[in-house]
């Protein structure tokens, strides 16, 4: 079992930067894949990138080329740096664990991006 708490959204205006983060109440070094998801109003939940405990990443192409995301094992934390913020990346974003075959979510943070 893994508790997740995000932080770092906020208001920001078009072509700003924010960053994410989502703390992990265990390691995470062997939790095998961690993600990041957003949900607009409206809209469905979507993936916006994931991390594998084997070091790889991958983010989606609406993001890709902006959006960065990592992990610091020392800290227990996953990261999404979020550069070059366009209106249409508001939505809460969403952190997930999938461990044991059980995906774990954050509360979600608000990021708005308005002028």
């Amino acid at each position: 079992q893994v508790q997740l708490v995000e932080s770092g959204g906020g208001l920001v205006q078009p072509g700003g930067t924010l960053r994410l983060s989502c703390a992990a109440s265990r390691s995470i070094k062997s939790i095998p894949v961690m993600g990041w998801y957003r949900q607009a109003p409206g809209k469905q939940r979507e993936l916006v990138a994931t991390t594998t405990s084997g070091g790889n990443t991958n983010v989606a192409d609406s993001v890709k080329g902006r959006f960065t995301v990592s992990r610091d094992n020392a800290k227990n934390t996953q990261y999404l740096q979020m550069n070059s913020l366009k209106p249409e990346d508001t939505a809460v974003y969403y952190c997930n664990a999938f461990l044991f075959q059980i995906h774990y979510w954050g509360q979600g943070t608000q990021v708005t991006v308005s002028s």
